[in-house]
């Protein structure tokens, strides 16, 4: 019986029964199985292939399944239904799992839920698409968003110098000084206190001689004597000197960067405000011709400035009826035989010039004839005749002229101009903002009615106006960028159109001073021009470029020498810095560590961008065999008061302002030099005029003039000039930031300090926007910055005060003292004026009334 069983078990596991033909069964009746409990259906056959037997539990599993089922294992196939089917069939695998309720979203909706995610991602993608495009021109114009705040950066911890604030009465010999800084690494700072340093007695002031070299027998031999010049035609009323006191206030700070012996500037002498302001109107009443300030704070001494050697014994010029453009060409009629014959000029009756047509030069001039050079080919002038040079103030029609602003004015055509003896004229070249209230082209009546009313009297016959609309006529066709949202033609990047356009009009000048309004000097102007002019034509060629692309801090450089040498084994072999981390890495693109000297020209990588390029200068010999000969002699064509930094790779945001090269290979070569203020040649302006005119070249107003030089080959030099800074940096570190570029130079990599960086200069004194200038000029006019200083602090001690600090300082020292040093920027001094008005006339009374 358990053989059957299996047996038909084995039957039901095939799903059929076959037919065996050893056994034979009857067909039984329905009354055999009446036992059997019809009430209860019957379950369907079970799909024995869901079930899996193991070898352990083979007979177990057997015989739970024959226990399981409710048909006996005997039944046989006339027991089933006829309806039943022979071959049964398989059930389905769910059918033994409980029905569940499923519901099925109609197509309709499914195709509007489709259709809602496909135009969804569609929309993410078109505004990340718009997100990149707004981003970039944002990035493109300087916008750079909310963005969370910087780490403080290091230099505001350190420490403020105090001892730039001494006065007079502390002077000493720069022999006997001790610097507040900078300081040796193994030397203790000099002590700032107030109590430690003697106070004495006021001494006397000198006049300042800054034409010595004119009377020597070596000068006169080569050139004609100079004549005096005067401020009136009737030549009675003569130029103030300017005076000077020996020594510096105790402990003030040496200069971290240039060099006052390098540029041989005078650095063991200093300027008061009366000393340096009071020749030009400062100190005395508008009554006499000055202008009501610098009658307060310290005085004591001041009436020194004024004493002379003529019948009065004191000369306190009355300015009121000075006309600058008449006493400078007065001045160069007097001198024209130190200068080159020039050609009489066309009538230009929208522009200063010295020169007319009712002189007699040949009775003045040398008898001699002298060769006159290619004004293009800038070679050096004959030994005979002297250079001339136009001083171009930048300045616009609705400027304020301050009285602090006159005083610079009358300082700068003082002291080149007429004491020179002709040998720079001063202009003014004024912008007019709105041509629409102003048309000034309209006709010459216009253009002298606007110069009168927004230029004052004494300076109107020096100023030239111009307007961007002009600039645009002039230099048609060029492909605008719009950097910044703003114009090539406009001020801000077209400011060297002007400049150009000025110095084709006036081919009398040889050079060029790009000067700005808000600058200052507290030493003489002569003396600084002449001086930076004579140094950069001594410089040589060899290695100039690379030099004049870094600052010089003699603290850590060492000598001139020492930093030339420097300067040449970093171009050759390169420095470690931050653009080499990747050097390691394979397949990285790392260049190589040294760079290519520049020895000549530097071309743009398509010579369809060359223009008028055979008349450049060609290097004498190869860089290697030169002796450091080739330029030494050579008048520079491009002198700046920065370095000539390398604009490719920094994060300087006008570094891709250029216009006019194919830039299929990238930009061409360019360098350029923060703060426009520069001498250029007349050769340089007049190429950089020929380009923006027929190849439609220009770049920002920084870097057109540098880059121009560096495609010519024409020379350019950075004077390093002294500069003071605010904080007591340490030196070394100093040097690493100003230095940060690619191999020691200040450009060339994102590292510069030109750019994101240049919060590092705010502490300077002569930056764009440095805010340690403006500081100290106000400070030394004896005026309150952030509530120290003016006339308390001069004249009485605070016992209160601790003397350790910039905000500690005792005072009483009396005014400040401040050696020779440009100051820039310089905007808004409001002296204090100690009348506002001028006197009314008073009617006489009628005693009849």
């Amino acid at each position: 019986m358990v053989g059957q069983a299996r047996q038909v078990n084995f039957q039901g596991m095939a799903g059929f029964k076959p037919l065996n033909p050893l056994t034979v069964t009857k067909r039984s009746s329905p009354s055999k199985y009446s036992k059997i409990d019809t009430r209860i259906p019957r379950r369907r056959e079970r799909d024995l292939e869901k079930y899996v037997y193991s070898d352990d539990s083979d007979d177990e599993s057997d015989y739970s399944s024959d226990a399981s089922s409710p048909v006996s294992s005997r039944e046989t196939s006339g027991s089933y239904s006829s309806n039943q089917p022979m071959l049964r069939r398989k059930s389905s695998t769910g059918s033994q799992r409980p029905a569940y309720s499923r519901y099925r979203l109609p197509n309709r909706v499914m195709r509007y839920l489709c259709l809602t995610l496909i135009s969804t991602i569609v929309i993410f993608m078109l505004s990340l698409v718009r997100m990149s495009v707004v981003s970039s021109r944002r990035v493109e114009a300087g916008d750079l968003g909310k963005r969370p705040p910087p780490p403080p950066e290091p230099w505001k911890s350190f420490t403020f110098l105090s001892r730039y604030y001494g006065g007079i009465r502390t002077l000493v010999p720069l022999s006997e000084r001790q610097p507040e800084y900078p300081s040796a690494a193994d030397e203790l700072p000099a002590s700032n206190e107030t109590a430690t340093i003697p106070v004495r007695e006021i001494p006397s002031s000198k006049p300042f001689d800054a034409f010595e070299h004119q009377a020597s027998e070596s000068y006169l031999s080569e050139h004609a004597p100079v004549q005096e010049c005067f401020l009136d035609l009737e030549s009675t009323i003569r130029i103030p000197q300017l005076q000077y006191y020996q020594g510096r206030p105790s402990g003030f700070p040496d200069n971290v960067v240039g060099s006052y012996e390098l540029l041989d500037l005078p650095e063991d002498i200093c300027f008061e405000r009366f000393g340096r302001l009071g020749p030009y109107g400062f100190g005395y009443s508008s009554k006499y011709g000055g202008t009501d300030t610098g009658e307060h704070g310290d005085t004591e001494g001041s009436g020194s400035v004024w004493v002379d050697n003529s019948e009065l014994g004191f000369n306190q010029v009355d300015y009121r009826k000075v006309n600058w453009g008449a006493a400078q060409k007065k001045c160069y009629e007097a001198n024209i035989a130190r200068f080159r014959p020039q050609s009489p000029l066309a009538d230009l009756p929208t522009t200063f010039s010295v020169l007319g047509q009712d002189i007699d030069r040949t009775e003045k001039q040398d008898a001699h004839p002298r060769s006159i050079l290619d004004a293009r080919a800038n070679t050096t002038l004959t030994e005979k005749y002297l250079p001339r040079t136009a001083v171009v103030v930048r300045v616009w029609d609705d400027f304020a002229y301050r009285e602090e602003d006159i005083l610079n004015l009358r300082a700068m055509i003082s002291e080149l101009s007429l004491s020179s003896g002709g040998e720079y004229d001063v202009h003014l070249l004024v912008q007019v903002k709105d041509e629409s209230r102003h048309p000034i082209w309209a006709d010459p009546e216009t253009y002298q009615q606007h110069l009168a009313e927004c230029v004052p009297d004494e300076f109107r016959d020096i100023a030239t106006l111009w307007s961007e609309t002009q600039m645009l006529m002039l230099y048609q066709g060029i492909f605008d960028t719009f950097t910044r949202g703003l114009p090539v033609h406009g001020p801000y990047r077209g400011l060297q159109m002007a400049m150009q356009h000025f110095a084709q009009r006036h081919p009398e000048y040889d050079f060029f001073w790009h000067w700005e309004i808000d600058i200052r000097y507290t030493g003489h102007y002569y003396n600084l021009f002449s001086q930076v002019e004579s140094w950069a034509k001594k410089q040589p060629r060899k290695g100039l470029w690379e030099r004049s692309g870094r600052f010089y801090v003699p603290s850590v450089h060492g000598s001139w020498e020492d930093f030339k040498q420097m300067v040449r084994v970093q171009t050759e072999m390169g420095t470690e810095n931050a653009e080499d981390m990747w050097s390691g890495i394979k397949g990285a693109k790392v260049q190589p560590k040294g760079d290519k000297p520049i020895w000549g020209p530097e071309r743009p990588q398509d010579p369809e961008d060359w223009f008028e390029v055979e008349h450049d200068p060609k290097p004498v010999g190869s860089y290697d065999r030169d002796k450091y000969a080739w330029g030494v002699g050579e008048d520079a064509d491009l002198i700046t008061f920065n370095p000539l930094f390398d604009p490719e790779k920094t994060t300087w945001f006008l570094a891709n302002d250029i216009t006019g090269y194919n830039t299929t290979d990238g930009l061409p070569p360019r360098r350029a030099a923060i703060v426009t203020s520069s001498r250029m040649s007349k050769r340089l302006l007049i190429t950089m005029h020929r380009e923006t005119a027929f190849k439609k070249h220009h770049a920002f107003s920084e870097m057109w003039a540098p880059t121009a030089a560096l495609h010519h080959g024409y020379k350019a030099v950075y004077a390093p000039h002294p500069m003071f800074v605010d904080r007591e940096w340490p030196t070394p570190y100093l040097a690493g930031v100003l230095n940060s570029g690619r191999n020691g130079a200040t450009g060339g990599a994102r590292t510069s300090v030109f750019g994101e960086r240049e919060h590092n200069l705010l502490g300077m004194t002569w930056y764009y926007n440095a805010g340690f200038a403006p500081n100290l000029w106000k400070r030394w006019l004896g005026l309150k910055v952030n509530n120290e200083g003016g006339e308390e602090f001069e004249l009485t001690v605070d016992e209160g005060r601790s003397g350790n600090g910039v905000n500690e300082m005792r005072g009483g020292e009396g005014r400040m003292c401040l050696p020779p040093m440009l100051l820039h920027p310089v905007k808004d001094v409001e002296l204090p004026v100690e009348r506002t008005r001028e006197e009314e006339d008073v009617p006489e009374s009628d005693p009849s009334a």
